[in-house]
């Protein structure tokens, strides 16, 4: 292995919010029925003037004029939002609710993409969102990740992560290879771009750069098994059991041999404080990246020039997180709450709120918006990442199938990675039998 100045860590691999199921304890609770939006706008049941309150978290893009909207449109409609500052925080307030019935909760919830799997399980603890209004509002993966076993749809989707690779434009000319977004478009593999392509240009960078290719081999990991159906359960919700899944050794052996024979890897994990650190250090000329990983990137980056963002991805689209409303049964005014779903769902209310906090949009209809298609962003060297994004979600035709054992065993699996190219404190072989075992223990299989 080359020796090179990087920065490393020794830390845990830290799970993002939604990446680790809890178990809910749920009481049984009537579910409410699906009705209908025929109308553009909804009005209090009987002209009674009524509050629906929305609950999200981190920033959704929906600012106090927007929702002003709605209520112009619906005078007998009070919005009341509810914003939790971390996804986190937001998760535990609705998993300890819906263990209590419901009692308490928003008359809309936000949810994030990786906490649908548990919640599906009580999925009658919420309503029908299933519409006429809303078919072919989305693409049918997106669709998809949101359907029940039972076949309803558990929630409207808002934003999502289109994935494209962002790059330092300054480390790429510094170390001999094209910069324009175009060419590293191109030098990628471009639309048959593959993940031994990307490995391949990033062993000719690092022969000729002190930095990393890549930030994080648990990233790269996730980047591929995003691009499978069906990782760690079968699509019934069987659990595979991880000593015979070639798919998923596959995969693991291909990132820790990029990650840690080929060195490609800045050896840290996302969400660290030395991931952190790395981007002032030149830590690394490259990362995957969804839409929304913009802005952390410009948070950390600050004072740092060079940032882009190629149109391209490694094995054709992929998508990295993205969240849903959904409406809980146990709400006084479930058919009001749904119509404002829907509203807050629309294509033309997600520009905004794309507009307001840079949260991309689902809905295929936005990929044609010329507000989406035609924003830039000045940080990462004026790219026009609207019309980047939208690209890269017109790509993606998968979505994987995640049941509620899915973040239990991927969480085996990251942990072998982290050992292996963070700790450095054991091989590919002995952390995958650690994996193996681990979920053994889980006594799913």
């Amino acid at each position: 292995m080359r020796t090179r100045t990087r920065t490393s860590a020794r830390t845990a691999w830290q799970v993002t919010a939604g990446a680790a199921g809890l178990s809910l304890l749920v009481a049984a609770c009537s579910s409410g029925g699906s009705g209908s939006s025929d109308d553009a706008t909804s009005e209090g049941t009987d002209g009674e003037q009524i509050t629906l309150t929305v609950a999200t978290f981190n920033d959704f893009g929906y600012t106090d004029e927007l929702l002003a909207e709605y209520t112009a449109e619906n005078p007998n409609i009070t919005v009341e939002h509810v914003k939790a500052a971390r996804s986190e925080d937001a998760r535990a307030n609705l998993t300890t609710k819906l263990a209590a019935g419901g009692a308490g909760l928003a008359d809309i919830e936000g949810v994030e993409v990786d906490w649908l799997p548990e919640l599906m399980q009580s999925s009658n603890l919420f309503l029908d969102m299933s519409d006429p209004a809303v078919e072919g509002r989305w693409s049918d993966w997106k669709v998809k990740q949101a359907t029940t076993p039972e076949g309803t749809l558990f929630g409207y989707a808002t934003d999502t992560g289109p994935e494209a690779i962002c790059y330092r434009s300054d480390l790429f000319e510094a170390a001999g290879l094209p910069t324009d977004r175009e060419e590293v478009a191109e030098l990628l593999g471009g639309d048959d771009a593959t993940w031994e392509d990307y490995f391949e240009v990033g062993r000719t960078f690092t022969a000729a750069s002190d930095s990393a290719w890549f930030d994080s081999a648990n990233a790269i990991y996730q980047g591929l098994v995003n691009q499978m159906e069906a990782a760690y359960e079968d699509t019934d919700g069987t659990p595979k059991d991880l000593a015979e899944n070639e798919e998923v050794k596959a995969i693991y052996e291909q990132t820790l041999a990029a990650a840690v024979d080929d060195d490609l890897s800045a050896h840290v994990n996302q969400w660290t404080p030395d991931w952190e650190a790395a981007f002032q250090a030149d830590g690394f000329a490259t990362m995957l990246c969804p839409a929304w990983m913009t802005g952390p990137i410009e948070e950390r980056a600050g004072g740092v020039t060079g940032w882009d963002v190629a149109d391209v991805f490694p094995g054709g689209g992929g998508n990295w997180g993205g969240s849903f409303l959904s409406v809980p049964a146990s709400g006084e005014h479930t058919e009001e709450a749904k119509k404002l779903a829907e509203w807050l769902s629309r294509p033309e209310t997600q520009i905004k709120a794309f507009t307001n906090a840079g949260t991309f949009p689902s809905q295929v209809e936005a990929y044609e918006d010329e507000t989406l298609l035609s924003s830039t962003n000045e940080f990462f060297n004026d790219a026009p990442v609207g019309q980047i994004f939208s690209e890269r979600a017109l790509n993606i035709d998968v979505a994987p199938y995640k049941g509620p054992n899915y973040f239990a065993i991927h969480t085996t699996v990251n942990d072998a990675i982290t050992k292996v190219d963070v700790e450095q404190s054991a091989d590919a072989d002995s952390a995958w039998d650690g994996a193996v075992q681990a979920a053994k223990d889980l006594g799913i299989y």
